[in-house]
């Protein structure tokens, strides 16, 4: 049996905790910066875990 190919778009953005919790990163830090306010950027620095319902839909696309 050959190994399972994961979605390329997916593997580029999520990624897995130890726990098994599937981790990304925030949106609307790429462009338009300067009307964003100090704290709103620096907020979004930070990755997030994903919302419980869709981890089990990118864990499938994962191959997880």
């Amino acid at each position: 049996m050959p190994k399972m190919k994961s979605s390329r778009g997916a593997g580029k953005r999520f990624s897995l905790t130890a726990t098994g919790k599937v981790k990304r990163h925030k949106a609307y830090r790429s462009h338009i910066l300067t009307k964003k306010s100090k704290k709103r950027k620096r907020k979004l620095r930070k990755s997030t875990e994903l919302a419980k319902g869709d981890q089990k839909r990118i864990k499938r696309l994962m191959g997880w």
